[in-house]
């Protein structure tokens, strides 16, 4: 246990290291910032929401560190911290991926306020695909926990349900990704109501299928 501690050290102090250099890349531009950032866009990738600069600034990059340390305690706060040593490695890199992910909006969107022409709802698209790539390609080796996963009352009550229910899911999770992905290449409407749409799917799936076989365990027994 020791050991993997350490040797988390190094991620952990270059993920801290990141989240500082947003707050310090923001108080840089800071100047060149108008007064008013957007903070939102449609499904037709238009700005409808905005928020002072100097929230932009402090807010964003504060709920970057905020997920950073919600991640960080969530395995010693979980009913069942033992299952993480079980698929730490799994839940290390998603941990990494999603405090970059939020740091590449935040660096995104404050270039497309400072005039560079970024289209945020296409980067959208293709981070919610990669995620869902690189989250069902694993979705197998999560193991039984109260925080991380697909958690419907079935999976939390048997471990098999849980087993089973990711371990068939995670194929349909990737195909939702590469949905996000080809969704590029159509317009922002259409490929927002896909990708909505294939998300929306396969968590039925994993609602209903989860119940379905909870059942058949039970009446079996």
């Amino acid at each position: 246990m020791g050991e993997k501690k350490r040797s988390a050290l190094p991620v952990n102090w270059l993920l801290l290291g990141l989240i500082a250099s947003l707050y310090i890349v923001g108080i840089a531009v800071y100047p060149r910032l108008p007064d008013m950032v957007p903070s939102h866009w449609n499904i037709s990738g238009q700005v409808d929401g905005y928020m002072s600069k100097t929230a932009h600034i402090v807010f964003l990059p504060t709920m970057v560190l905020g997920i950073y340390l919600l991640l960080s305690i969530a395995p010693v706060i979980d009913p069942k911290p033992e299952s993480y040593e079980k698929f730490r490695s799994v839940y290390e890199v998603f941990r990494v991926i999603l405090v970059l992910i939020f740091s590449t909006l935040y660096i995104a969107t404050t270039l497309y306020a400072i005039g560079v022409p970024i289209s945020i709802g296409k980067l959208m698209m293709l981070i919610m695909g990669l995620m869902f790539v690189f989250l069902g390609n694993y979705m197998g080796k999560i193991r039984h926990n109260y925080t991380f996963g697909i958690k419907t009352p079935w999976t939390l009550a048997n471990e098999e349900v849980w087993n089973k229910t990711h371990r068939i899911s995670g194929p349909l999770w990737v195909a939702a990704g590469f949905v996000w992905i080809l969704s590029l290449f159509l317009k922002e409407e259409i490929g927002f109501f896909l990708g909505m749409g294939s998300i929306f799917a396969v968590t039925i799936f994993g609602f209903v299928y989860s119940y379905l076989l909870f059942r058949r365990i039970k009446n079996q027994k």
